[in-house]
Order: C-alpha cells, then sequence, then structure tokens
C-alpha cells in the first residue's frame, strides 16, 4: 500500500501539472495566427486573389486583444473576405464585431451564420468537447441580436447567403456562390441551393458554417471548386503529432482544419472532388477558454490559376 507521503507527493504533482496544462491551453486560446494558403482556382490568365477567411470569432466585450488583432487583418488588404459564423459570444457584441472588423467590411465580403450568432453561448462540461458530435443543439437559451448584424453587414455592402445563391466579381473574376444556413441547427436547406454550379462563373464556391458531410456532398456533387467551413475550432484540443479529437460535426478529425479535398482525396486536383477549406477559427466558447496545440486563426487564401 502506498505510503501517505507518496500519496501526497503524487497528489501535488497531479495538480501542478494540471495547473500547468490549464495555463497553457489559457495562453495559446490568444496567441491569434494568420495562416496562408494557395488554392488553384483560377482560369488560366487570371491574376491571383487574396481571400480572407474569418471563422468562429466568439467575440465577446472584454476579449480586447482579439479585437485589437482583428483590426490588425485590414493590412493584409484582401480582394474579397468570407466570413463563415459564429461571430458572437455576449448580446452586446455586435458593434465591437463591426469596430473590430473594421476597414475589413469596405472589403467585397460574403458571410453566413452559425448557431452562436442565433443563441447565447452557454456554460459546458470541457470534456464534451473530447467526445463525438451527440446530436444536440443549444437553441434553449437567449437569442442573440442576429437581426442587427445581418443588417449592418448588408449596410457595409456584405452578402449574405441564407440558403440561396449569390454572385460576386472581384478583380475580373466572377464568383458563382451558394450558401446555406447553419447545418449543426439543421437550418440548412439544400433543395433552396439545388442544382448545378453556375458553369459560367470563373469560380464556384459553396460556403457553409458547420462542414457536415451531408452539405460537403451537395457542394461537391453540384460542382463547385471549393467549399469554405468554419465550427470545428480545427478541434480545439489536439494532440502533438497527432491532431484533433473531434470536431462537433460528422467530419472525421483528419480535416478538421486546412486544406484539404471531398470527397477525401490524396489526389491534387482531382476531378471527382472539390477543395475544402475549414478554419480552426479565432475564438472558444467564452466559458471554455482554451485551446491545445490548435492556435486560433484566420486563413488568408490566394486564389492563383489552375496548373
Amino acid at each position: 500500500m502506498p505510503s501517505p507521503e507518496f500519496l501526497r507527493r503524487s497528489a501535488g504533482l497531479t495538480l501542478g501539472a494540471g495547473f500547468a496544462l490549464a495555463s497553457y491551453a489559457a495562453w495559446e486560446a490568444r496567441q491569434y495566427t494568420v495562416r496562408e494558403v494557395t488554392v488553384p482556382l483560377l482560369p488560366a490568365g487570371h491574376a491571383p486573389l487574396r481571400v480572407l477567411h474569418l471563422s468562429d470569432i466568439h467575440m465577446a466585450p472584454d476579449q480586447r486583444a482579439k479585437q485589437q488583432w482583428l483590426r490588425g487583418l485590414a493590412e493584409l488588404e484582401p480582394d474579397l473576405v468570407i466570413d463563415t459564423g459564429d461571430n458572437l459570444a455576449h448580446m452586446a457584441s455586435v458593434p465591437i464585431v463591426l469596430d473590430s472588423m473594421g476597414p475589413l467590411l469596405d472589403r467585397p465580403g460574403v458571410s453566413v451564420f452559425g448557431s452562436n450568432d442565433y443563441f447565447s453561448p452557454g456554460w459546458r462540461n470541457p470534456l464534451r468537447y473530447l467526445v463525438a458530435d451527440n446530436g444536440r443543439r443549444n437553441t434553449h437559451t437567449p437569442e442573440l441580436p442576429w437581426r442587427e448584424l445581418k443588417q449592418r453587414f448588408a449596410d457595409r455592402g456584405w452578402m449574405h447567403l441564407c440558403n440561396e445563391f449569390g454572385r460576386v466579381t472581384v478583380g475580373g473574376t466572377t464568383f458563382a456562390l451558394a450558401g446555406v444556413d447553419d447545418p449543426h441547427l439543421r437550418y440548412d436547406d439544400l433543395v433552396a441551393v439545388a442544382g448545378p454550379a453556375d458553369a459560367a462563373a470563373d469560380v464556384r464556391l459553396g460556403i457553409t458554417h458547420a462542414p457536415y458531410l451531408r452539405v460537403l456532398d451537395h457542394y461537391a456533387a453540384a460542382g463547385y471548386d471549393a467549399i469554405i467551413a468554419g465550427h470545428t475550432h480545427g478541434g480545439q484540443v489536439c494532440l502533438p503529432g497527432y491532431g484533433a479529437l473531434t470536431t462537433n460535426c460528422d467530419l472525421e478529425p483528419a480535416r478538421a482544419k486546412g486544406l484539404h479535398r471531398h470527397p477525401a482525396s490524396s489526389t491534387p486536383g482531382d476531378p471527382g472532388s472539390s477543395w475544402l477549406h475549414v478554419s480552426a477559427g479565432l475564438g472558444t466558447n467564452p466559458y471554455v477558454r482554451f485551446r491545445v496545440a490548435c492556435r486560433p486563426e484566420a486563413t488568408l487564401m490566394t486564389l492563383v490559376p489552375k496548373a
């Protein structure tokens, strides 16, 4: 039987390790990062375009470091901004999000909403982030001011896609867009965006907050060149050398963040699949402000002509 002294030391070491990990996870949740990827999407002869992908900002009024960092993204001078939702985390967040995005709202922009644009976040057991999506949705908390956010985006000229098609021309390149409402809340209406992607456009993008397979399959089968999504937080808690443990949807953890193909393929430019970019996002649930081996991010996607 272990001695009392051994038990005391073991308990002390366990508590110390737990405190160190929690401190690190809280620190990493504020290490905002710009990730850059190059995607061959454009027709031959088109000039490269810079697309800034924002997702899962989860803004709360007290997150001043995040607000300052977000303001600085305007220096990237993107040609197009795509916001894949979960912007809010507080009833008073709308003016803060708008102020933090600042000059980005003067750029052409497209948005879809996620569950945390619609409903206030609530406390949840952190261990639930380590298990697969259980199908239950948080719709019992008060509504957030998503209508105001949608209107303010529209006032600045941004296009909001809620189970509908859109079209935007940037730098001489025409984008045909389709966007669904949040699949995590089952608000997506794939019938409303049915049919083949617009072949007359230069680039075809399918946009969603949560990368549920039913949505990804729909976009890929319809011929969209790329699918843009968020929601997963990149797993939020990852194991170094292994990666994400979960995605909070039915997408497999191996594609929890970054640039991939859908259906999954190891062949770049596989004509049977679309590019898929999943952002690890900028924020967390305000009650669980930690990340492990998965820094918060925005992604600058440089679109170049196809080989």
